[in-house]
C-alpha cells in the first residue's frame, strides 16, 4: 500500500503530536517530581537542623545535599540494574554523601547524625 503525500504528512504530523504529548508530559512529571523532592528537602532539613543544631549556612547545605543525593539515589534505584549493583551503587554513593556531610558539620554534630540514622535503620 502506497501512502500519497497528504496521507503522509498526516502521519508524521500524527507522530509528532504523539512525541509531543509525551515529552511535555514527562516534563512536567519532572517538574513536579523534582518540586515534590525540593519541599522534603526542606522539611528533612529544618528537621535535621533543630536535631543537630545547625546554623542557616549549615541548614541550607543540608537541604543542596539532601535533594542532590536523593536524586542520584532515585536514579540507581529506578534503573533496571540488578538489585546487587544497586545496593552496591548506593552504598558507594552514601559513603560520598557521608563525606560531604562530615565536611559541613562539627564532629559533634557528624557522630550524633549517624547514630540518629542508625536508631532510624534498627526501627525500620
Amino acid at each position: 500500500m502506497k501512502l500519497t503525500l497528504n496521507q503522509r504528512i498526516s502521519l508524521i504530523s500524527l507522530a509528532t503530536v504523539i512525541v509531543a504529548g509525551f515529552v511535555a508530559s514527562q516534563i512536567y512529571m519532572n517538574k513536579k517530581s523534582r518540586e515534590e523532592i525540593k519541599e522534603i528537602a526542606e522539611e528533612l532539613s529544618l528537621l535535621w537542623k533543630d536535631r543537630l543544631f545547625l546554623n542557616e549556612e549549615q541548614t541550607r547545605k543540608m537541604e543542596d545535599l539532601i535533594i542532590e543525593y536523593t536524586l542520584k539515589k532515585n536514579e540507581i534505584i529506578n534503573s533496571s540494574m540488578n538489585p546487587v549493583a544497586q545496593v552496591r551503587k548506593l552504598k558507594a554513593i552514601q559513603k560520598v554523601e557521608h563525606r560531604n556531610l562530615a565536611k559541613m558539620l562539627s564532629n559533634e554534630q557528624f557522630e550524633k547524625y549517624i547514630n540518629i540514622n542508625k536508631s532510624i535503620q534498627k526501627k525500620v
